[in-house]
């Protein structure tokens, strides 16, 4: 009954088991040994997984076969009986099989060749069971067999792990940093056999990385490896290419065999482009724990070029790509500034406890303990991933305890496991989440996009949010693609921003061409396409709220000075309708009567947001009501005007004075 996993067996039953288990090794060919293995698992199944691993011992009776040296059947039949009962009982048996996989592994060396093909039908229907969460428990018996085995065991090992790079793709990704070592080292393996299929499943691994810039030359690194003659011409191909997509740990993992062979060859011009890609690319990496581990492997040797470098220029690049890696990895190894936001860790000792403690519908036995330490293993792997979604944690439960209580019992201790961590997670956890926005206003837009210019990155999935009616100063160093930014969202290239018949966006700008020059503002605003519908009355009285009079309504508009030119087009930004305007250094050209009135008009349009680059530091003072400033190729919101910006972030000043500028200009002494 649940709750009880003490099933007794009979003698009867004792007595069947015994005698399915020892025709195993007594039939005579392959196909009557694979009946009696699925004669055994029927059995079995009808017994009892419960019955069949404790009372009965069926899994150590077929290991002792296993250990028969002599005896070739008994060999073969165990492993097929091992795939069987993995068919019948599924995932619940996992827990008993996954830990003799490096015994079935070892098999595939056999000297016969039936066990080697019966090693490889057992494998794979043991393998087949764990959920796609258990790649990282499943990955040491692979690794111990593709290290330490014959060479037909390896080849079986990275077949399998090439089928779960196939099965789970994600969970893989997040392994590359431990699969990448191993699997390369196996490409320099003394059979050949073993070196074609270790570059076969290290491009099924590659594959699943999915960084879009890394797609086309994902062939080439995988070839570099096994050739390290091919590593020269695959530098050239990555030094040419503009990474744009975040820099995670898979991609860092897959990069670093190439990334070394670069940093050690000879000549200098190689070593040169591999610094580049090591500065490019590592400036898209945005968690420091994907890269402090690379930190150890690629210091070394742009240390070295630092040092010994064959020209000035070599060495300059080679200590930016050093900073960066150094910025994005936490700081100096070692040092008591380097600093990893890992918010915590969690050990399955730890898991194993929770789950006893949690787990008050069953009664602990043999049994009991070596499912729940299995259990605790995968659960220790989603908190490692942050996985904390319920599919992921039932699936990772509920099938190895459905033996020991209903299943109403079970999926509510899953249930109960799954809150418990979501809970835990958010106590422990350094809050990186965006802030919840607190301005006033509708939310006009939220989108998380990407901007470059050229072959420069200028802003990676970065968030932009904008409130009604709100004022922002758009700030950041000259280069970092402030107007560009406005441009992208005025002519609808900015990714997930409203179209313009939900949000209309307009750029304030004096684009005024030379056949119109001679055009009386009225007929100029009139003859806008984009306003041709509007009726002449409305223009008029738009006109006029700006402070064009019926005289100024007929001056021709190349007569217009500069502020008079900023109320022209204010006017036909309004007449548009606008719900934000971007306006592009709004003050140059115009005096402080007209910089006043253009911070009255601003302030005064509640229902209308502005985005505005500036130098004049007081205009934005007296206009903002936020600031968004680019920071390390992200847009980072501070609430209030400017002098509230500095408060915050004292290096902004430098943006408007001179004195607080970090750059040094040192004239040389002259001469006579």
């Amino acid at each position: 009954m649940p709750g009880n996993t003490k099933f007794a067996v009979s003698e009867e039953q004792v007595a069947k088991s015994a005698t399915l288990v020892g025709a195993l090794s007594k039939v005579e060919t392959t196909e009557q040994r694979q009946a009696a293995a699925d004669e055994l698992a029927g059995f079995l199944k009808a017994t009892g997984l419960v019955q069949s691993v404790e009372g009965l011992k069926v899994i150590d009776a077929l290991l002792a076969l296993l250990e028969n040296k002599k005896q070739a059947p008994a060999r073969e039949g165990a492993l097929l009986a091992l795939g069987a009962i993995a068919t019948a009982f599924g995932q619940a048996a996992e827990p008993f099989l996954i830990p003799q996989m490096p015994k079935v592994l070892e098999m595939y060396s056999d000297k016969i060749v039936p066990v080697r093909q019966a090693a490889d039908v057992a494998s794979k229907a043991i393998m087949a069971l764990p959920t796609r969460y258990a790649v990282s428990v499943l990955l040491p018996n692979l690794f111990h067999a593709i290290i330490n085995s014959k060479w037909q065991s390896k080849i079986g090992a990275l077949d399998i792990l090439a089928g779960l790079a196939q099965t789970a793709p994600l969970q893989v990704s997040q392994c590359l940093s431990d699969i990448v070592p191993v699997v390369s080292e196996a490409m320099w393996d003394t059979k050949k056999e073993v070196q074609d299929a270790a570059e076969s499943t290290t491009r099924a691994c590659f594959d699943v990385v999915g960084n879009p810039d890394l797609t086309k030359v994902i062939p080439a690194l995988v070839g570099c490896i096994r050739k390290p003659d091919q590593a020269p011409e695959c530098i050239h191909q990555l030094a040419a290419t503009t990474f744009v997509a975040t820099v995670e740990e898979p991609t860092l993992a897959i990069m670093c065999p190439l990334l070394l062979r670069g940093l050690g060859d000879p000549k200098p011009a190689i070593q040169r482009q591999t610094a580049v890609i090591i500065d490019n690319m590592c400036k898209l990496v945005e968690n420091p724990a994907h890269a402090v581990q690379f930190l150890p492997k690629l210091l070394p040797g742009l240390d070295r070029i630092i040092e010994i470098g064959a020209s000035p220029e070599l060495r300059s690049v080679a200590e930016r790509a050093r900073a960066t890696l150094i910025r994005v990895g936490g700081g100096e190894p070692g040092s008591k500034d380097q600093f990893i936001n890992v918010a915590y860790t969690m050990t399955a000792p730890e898991v194993l406890e929770v789950l006893k403690q949690k787990a008050t519908f069953v009664k602990a036995d043999d049994y009991y303990n070596k499912v729940v330490e299995y259990v605790s293993t995968l659960a220790t792997a989603l908190i490692a991933a942050r996985n904390f979604e319920k599919d992921a944690w039932t699936a990772s439960i509920a099938p190895y305890f459905a033996v020991l209580g209903s299943e109403a019992e079970v999926a509510a201790f899953a249930d109960e496991i799954n809150k418990y961590y979501v809970e835990l997670d958010k106590k422990l956890s350094i809050d990186n989440t965006p802030k919840e926005d607190v301005e006033e206003g509708e939310l006009l837009c939220d989108c998380e996009f990407s901007l470059a210019y050229g072959g420069m990155i200028l802003l990676n999935k970065t968030r932009l949010n904008l409130r009604r009616g709100q004022r922002y100063g758009l700030c950041g160093p000259n280069g970092a693609g402030k107007s560009t930014l406005m441009r992208a969202i005025a002519e609808g290239q900015l990714e997930g921003f409203p179209p313009a018949d939900e949000l209309r966006t307009v750029f304030v700008e004096h684009n005024l061409q030379a056949e119109q020059a001679d055009l009386p503002v009225l007929e100029f605003i009139l003859s806008d396409e984009k306003l041709k519908d509007l009726a002449k009355d409305k223009v008029i009285e738009q006109l006029e709220s700006v402070g064009f009079d019926s005289v100024k309504q007929n001056q021709a508009v190349g007569a217009l000075s500069g502020g008079w030119k900023m109320k022209l087009e204010l006017a036909r930004a309004m007449l548009m309708n606008a719900d934000i305007l971007l306006l592009d250094e709004p003050t140059n050209h115009l005096d402080v009567a007209n910089v006043a009135w253009l911070q009255d008009y601003l302030t005064s349009l509640t229902n209308v947001t502005s985005m505005i680059v500036s130098h004049d530091s007081g205009f934005l003072d007296a206009v903002c009501t936020g600031i968004i400033h680019y920071e390390t190729r992200k847009l980072k919101k501070y609430k209030g005007n400017l002098s509230k910006f500095v408060e915050q972030y004292p290096q902004g000043r430098s943006y408007y004075e001179l004195s607080a500028s970090p750059i040094a200009f040192k004239l040389p002494e002259p001469g006579f």
